[in-house]
């Protein structure tokens, strides 16, 4: 393809040498000449010995935690006027990680394109690295003319950047990431080892953003158009990473691995370091192309890495039927073993799962991850109010996922599930800004709902529209098309409105009271029912300024009849005052329940007596 030569030329060597504050001299000397692009060479037929390892629970490193800078703990901060005319077309970004001393330098060359004139560029990267060394354009400039104190990296440039012009601003660091307190939930570096003493490193940073590790713009809306990513780490040790492998290079007990990636996803570049060995096998889609699974794993786990690889196949042929072509065909599947839980690094999902198997006979951790391909990768969202669409995509697709395996039953079991762990305390996507903090708040309940209310909503839309609307609105929403085929489709960005937009065209109705109720409302929607002698009166309350009318179903002896709900309000003739009857029998509805809301309370004092009695 076109795209695929855009970068076949070399780079310039890298216009300033690193320098350290403390001389690590094994660090500086793998650091040469990281930035000469080489040509796309593709890594086809790479195999590594398999060795017999038994791993036990990874053991952590410790570090003395510095508090983050405020700017740093928080991901997706709206973008000032500097940071919107920035388009980064390029970035050279090479890292050394030491596991001996925990720490990374680094060097990252940016082509900066200027929508509107710029006297001043911005990137964000956390003030705990220690800058060495700013040049543009290949000349260092002053430490005066560039400021982190608090985690945004402010530099002024020589001579203002006209509109349409491009510069290269370099941006040598170093110094100690910050180790993860609890991986993936809150992010950074996870230094572990494995059984034998070999080091076993990962990244993980989605709530607190890519700035954890190196200078980017930390915003959904800003990817960098092509990744060229060199990382040098001790021989043996191996590096996973987005897009694909061009080249590995050898020099002085020290191994350069050098990355290429498309439109990589901001929190999705990862790291993961490790004894690896790999176990790879080529797909063949049913849109008749054909790419490779890759899965790199610990010494020892051959037999689960060759189980997964077959249940990604199951996934694909799901996730490819179900909504679309899975969108990094020209890179790879990629998968890495992890010393924390998983993540979705886009074309290297963080794995961390222990092989483990559902009672329904699949890897339910695998799934979800690889789930955000679509919904994280593909489909991002334009701000962290809207985070539900990855979240509760990516939640949904597994009670659809077993729908497609096993059946109805199985479908309708995985949801009731869901159900009970909705608290609904706070709206899911509010208009008002939201932090990415929030997701860790306990008390607000929002960093779980986004998952289970975000896939219940998707139920329940999809019971009311029918499939063929819902599917076909998903897909347009993930693709921005309605017949996405491998290379006629790029990234997207949407919102909630955007989501409520393509909804209503693919089922011709409007959808204003349902967004409205589920998605900025607080409460769930409550359905009052009366019954007068034969009559049986439903009205619908929800804190929403339009009446919320979706229609109920209603069971009398083996008969169900679906009550409509204009206006909020409905009845239906039971024929008899001693009718049996059941509302909502195939649980189609997510509404408040107060079984559920008695159930949470009662679980949520024997936590407080328990914590009590401990303390």
């Amino acid at each position: 393809m076109l795209w695929r030569a855009y970068f076949m030329a070399t780079l310039p060597p890298t216009p300033f040498p690193l320098r350290l504050k403390t001389p690590k001299p094994r660090i500086l000397d793998n650091f040469r000449g990281h930035f000469i692009m080489r040509n796309l060479v593709e890594t086809a037929g790479l195999s590594l010995g398999l060795l017999g390892l038994t791993l036990t629970t990874p053991v952590y490193a410790t570090d003395e935690q510095v508090p983050l800078a405020k700017r740093t703990e928080e991901s997706g901060v709206a973008l000032d006027s500097v940071q919107q005319a920035m388009e980064l077309p390029h970035l050279a970004l090479s890292l050394s990680v030491d596991p001996a001393s925990e720490s990374i330098a680094g060097i990252a060359r940016y082509t900066v394109k200027a929508t509107q004139p710029l006297k001043v560029v911005e990137f964000d990267l956390d003030p705990r690295f220690a800058i060495n060394q700013i040049a543009v354009n290949g000349q260092p400039i002053s430490g005066r003319n560039w400021r982190n104190d608090d985690g945004l990296l402010r530099i002024t440039l020589p001579q203002q950047l006209a509109a349409g012009s491009s510069t290269i601003v370099s941006i040598s660091y170093d110094g100690k990431p910050r180790v993860a307190p609890k991986a993936p939930w809150d992010g950074g570096f996870v230094w572990a080892k494995t059984k034998n003493g070999t080091p076993w490193i990962a990244t993980a940073v989605q709530t607190n953003g890519c700035d954890l590790f190196w200078p980017c713009i930390d915003h959904p809306t800003k990817r960098v158009e092509w990744l060229d990513l060199a990382v040098s780490v001790p021989k043996p040790l191996v590096v996973a990473s987005n897009g694909t492998l061009q080249e590995v290079t050898e020099k002085d007990g020290w191994s350069t691995y050098r990355w290429q990636a498309h439109w990589p996803q901001g929190y999705g570049v990862s790291l993961q370091i490790g004894p690896y060995e790999l176990a790879q096998e080529t797909y063949h889609s049913r849109f008749g192309n054909a790419y490779p699974i890759k899965f790199w794993y610990l010494p020892g786990d051959k037999k689960g890495a060759k189980m997964l690889i077959g249940q990604m196949r199951d996934f694909l042929d799901f996730f490819e039927s179900t909504i679309g072509p899975y969108p990094f065909s020209d890179e790879k599947v990629g998968l890495a073993e992890t010393p924390h839980l998983g993540m979705e690094h886009q074309t290297i999902n963080a794995y961390g799962n222990g092989f483990k198997l559902s009672p329904e006979g699949y890897d339910w951790l695998m799934q979800h991850e690889f789930s955000h391909e679509w919904f994280a990768n593909q489909l991002t969202d334009e701000t962290i109010a809207d985070m539900w669409l990855h979240e509760g995509y990516g939640t949904y697709m597994q009670p659809l996922y077993l729908r497609w395996k096993n059946g109805e039953t199985a479908y309708r079991v995985a949801l009731w599930d869901l159900r009970k762990k909705i608290v609904s305390k706070v709206p899911l996507a509010p208009k008002t800004p939201v932090s990415s903090a929030y997701y860790n708040d306990d008390k607000a309940g929002w960093g779980g709902d986004i998952y289970y209310k975000g896939a219940w909503i998707l139920h329940t839309l999809r019971e009311y529209i029918g499939d063929e609307a819902f599917f076909a609105g998903t897909t347009r929403l993930v693709y921005g098309r309605s017949d996405p085929k491998p290379g006629n489709f790029h990234w997207r960005v949407a919102n909630t409105d955007d989501f409520e937009q393509v909804m209503e065209e693919a089922s011709g109705q409007d959808l204003g009271w349902f967004v409205d109720a589920y998605f900025r409302q607080a409460a769930l929607p409550e359905l009052v029912s009366q019954r007068d002698g034969n009559i049986l009166k439903l009205k619908w309350k929800s804190g929403s300024k339009e009446p919320f009318i979706l229609p109920v179903e209603v069971q009398v002896g083996g008969r169900i009849s679906t009550v409509e709900m204009a206006g909020g309000t409905g009845q239906i003739d039971l024929e008899s005052p001693d009718a049996h009857v059941v509302i909502d029998p195939n649980t189609k509805l997510l509404r408040y329940d107060p079984a559920i809301a008695a159930w949470q309370k009662q679980q949520a004092a024997e936590k407080d007596t328990k914590a009590a009695e401990k303390n």
